[in-house]
């Protein structure tokens, strides 16, 4: 029998007491730096306490005096809503009282928030109507070390505002030593080189003494690091022999090999995306059936962006008595939240990045092999409480051969928003501003492409008025803010607005309990046949007409209630910002005209509905055209890329001649496109003469 520890058994679910995290001995040393510099670069592991604790003692030190604020930014929005939790919790108040979180489509923040947790995209958002982000008194960038694209131009705005607010604190909070970077950055023209001297090491910079930071010949007065690097456990790195086929069913496999062989304690399975870990949660609960029943049972948990907050905090809830927790969690658990309790963790070696493809144009979602430090990130998250085991469902060759990090976000993505969101804030000079890498030319120039063929940018790439300012303060991608904003003119703006809200919920507005057949029958009651988007039109207004007032509907038509509560309460929002506009929306013709828009023309003789809504699609979606081959795939119109109607979608295996898409995603060799819609081709040269001609 285990020793049965008294200490353990009475800590609350969800956190160690803060004075035994590692940051607690840092204190005095950090509120010295925080206070004598304008930037400070905290160096800890996850779970050293830095994300919880250091707003609390900056709060309790008097920086949110004068109706002050302290905003910690994260790269994701699960991280930022579950640490505001956290908080919240451990100062005894409620979440959007002293400490809130906003993330998009979700603000739960009120004029008493003192600490506010908030995704770094937001915070830009923010910077367009206050440029000095004036209300905050401190700004911490967390998990920097991610190098998210919004992480980075946030990092190029901040250093441009603390030119203009001396007062204002930045903290740079990151878990691998990338700090030399982002010192050097921030120092820009004060780093003086030393002549013929070694250069300085990480050791040299990093601060620990007590009678605090000496002066170096680097940088002057900008800033200081200091390593807080918690006690980490031993952990035990196991490799595979031979490559594993399918690392989805390995890495199920091995959980029950640890399950039946290896000691107490939380198994954290790191996926790639939400289709793999439903997959595997499912395999698990119906293996776990065949445990003998007095043996120790074993329970699988989600964990990824798409779940509610309240799904996302079953995970950090111990488990019953008797019985195993397995997380499995895309890269999210790797650095954004910690999980006590974890002693095995489970690396499939692969991570989902975003890959844009400036030729095609295409942006890409594509499993990936992680980097040797994001493989170091994990199986460091099984030494956390006591010494570990890391399973690497890998051979150590295929480790020797790996990338030693990963390659930023912006130097692979589409920059369009980026650069929409630059101009917006006065950054007009896009090739003269300070990024902590420098994005490649070939993506820059086909970002400014798009954004002049959308419209937002004239001639001269200054931001047209007021389609370019208003595409720019909308919450959703430049392409959407398009068609949002050009519905007025075709008659649809209530139902773009549905459809808007529908896309950006993420894909997951159907559920299954394993009954395929079922789920595609009660699919095909709301199908269309011009594609997806019409059809995710019919299936909002079924909810908000019925789904709310009837318990049953939801279930029965396998519609997910959360993802579609959701989608009413972003649509809610987005309404709100084109009334800003002085756009108004007509709520009476959206009922009758879309139940079926081939039967309904709206006017004897006018257009029907749906072709509105479809052109009103090719205003913004005209760059993700594509025309279906004879085989039933499609090409893109460059003609380059092989793309399949994703399954869920209506046009996998119907005929369509062209079609536009919302996303493209990458599954194993294969190129999906989702939320598809048929068109015509002519449309694409009358709403895009500056992207297509016809040769």
């Amino acid at each position: 029998m285990a020793d049965f520890d008294l200490a353990a058994t009475f800590i609350p679910s969800l956190h160690k007491p803060a004075s035994l995290l590692p940051i607690a001995r840092h204190r005095q040393n950090l509120l010295y730096l925080i206070e004598t510099y304008p930037v400070t670069i905290v160096v800890g592991q996850t779970g050293s306490g830095k994300t919880t604790q250091l707003p609390q003692y900056l709060e309790q030190a008097g920086w949110c005096s004068d109706g002050k604020v302290i905003a910690v930014t994260q790269p994701r929005r699960v991280a930022a809503t579950t640490v505001a939790v956290r908080v919240a919790d451990e100062m005894g108040c409620e979440v959007g009282k002293e400490v809130g979180y906003s993330i998009r489509f979700e603000d739960v923040t009120s004029a008493a928030t003192r600490i506010k947790f908030l995704t770094d995209g937001l915070l830009l958002r923010e910077a367009l109507v206050d440029p000095l982000l004036s209300r905050y008194s401190v700004i911490m960038v967390d998990e920097a070390h991610e190098r998210s694209l919004s992480t980075d131009v946030l990092l190029g705005v901040l250093k441009k505002i603390m030119k203009r607010r001396p007062e204002l604190r930045i903290i740079i909070s990151s878990a691998t030593l990338q700090a030399e970077d982002f010192l050097k950055f921030f120092m820009g023209d004060e780093v003086q080189k030393p002549t013929a001297e070694p250069a300085l090491t990480i050791d040299d910079l990093i601060s620990q003494g007590s009678s605090g930071p000496q002066d170096t010949a680097f940088g002057g007065n900008v800033g200081r690091i200091i390593s807080i690097e918690g006690r980490m456990y031993p952990v035990d790195i196991l490799y595979l022999e031979n490559p594993a086929e399918d690392y989805v069913e390995k890495a199920v496999q091995t959980v029950f090999d640890i399950h039946t062989k290896e000691l107490e304690g939380d198994i954290l399975v790191f996926l790639t995306g939400r289709e793999e870990i439903d997959t595997a949660v499912q395999a698990i609960s119906e293996r776990a059936a065949n445990l003998h029943p007095r043996s120790q049972q074993i329970m699988a948990l989600p964990l990824y962006a798409g779940l509610s907050t309240e799904q996302q905090m079953y995970v950090f809830e111990p488990a019953p008595e008797n019985t195993r927790k397995v997380i499995f969690s895309t890269n999210i658990a790797e650095a954004s939240v910690t999980i006590d309790g974890i002693l095995y963790v489970v690396d499939t070696g692969f991570v989902k990045l975003r890959a844009y493809n400036p030729l095609t144009g295409i942006e890409t979602l594509t499993a990936t092999p992680v980097s040797k430090a994001s493989a170091t990130q994990r199986s460091g998250r099984a030494g956390r409480t006591k010494p570990g085991k890391c399973f690497r469902l890998y051979t150590e060759s295929s480790f020797q051969s790996m990338d030693e990090a990963t390659v930023p976000e912006i130097q692979r993505s589409n920059l369009a928003p980026v650069i929409l969101q630059l101009k917006a804030l006065g950054i007009d000079n896009i090739v003269r501003f300070d990024f902590l890498t420098s994005p490649p030319a070939e993506l820059v120039i086909r970002a400014l492409e798009l954004l002049y063929s959308l419209g937002a940018l004239d001639t001269y790439a200054k931001l047209t008025k007021p389609l370019g300012t208003r595409m720019a303060e909308l919450a959703v991608e430049p392409m959407m803010a398009k068609t949002l904003l050009s519905a007025p003119s075709f008659n649809c703006l209530s139902e773009i607005l549905t459809i808007a809200a529908m896309t950006s919920v993420g894909g997951n507005i159907w559920f299954h309990d394993g009954e395929k057949k079922k789920m595609e029958t009660a699919r095909r009651k709301f199908a269309v046949e011009e594609g997806d988007h019409i059809t995710l039109l019919n299936v909002y207004q079924a909810f908000v007409t019925k789904g709310k007032k009837e318990a049953r509907f939801c279930h029965d038509n396998f519609i997910n209630f959360k993802s579609m509560t959701r989608a009413v309460s972003i649509r809610a929002q987005l309404k709100r910002y084109l009334e800003r506009f002085g756009m108004n929306v007509d709520e009476t013709l959206s009922s009758t005209s879309t139940s079926n828009p081939n039967k309904t023309p709206l006017a004897v003789g006018g257009p029907d509905k749906g072709e509105q809504i479809r052109r009103c699609l090719t205003t913004g979606f005209f760059a993700h055209a594509a025309k279906m081959q004879p085989d039933g795939t499609f090409r893109n119109v460059a003609g380059g890329t092989i793309l399949h109607a994703h399954p869920s979608s209506l046009m996998f295996n119907r005929k369509a001649d062209w079609v536009i898409f919302h996303e493209v995603m990458e599954t194993g060799n294969k190129t999906f496109i989702r939320d598809v819609s048929k068109i015509e081709k002519g449309w694409l040269v009358e709403y895009a003469p500056d992207f297509y001609k016809i040769r």
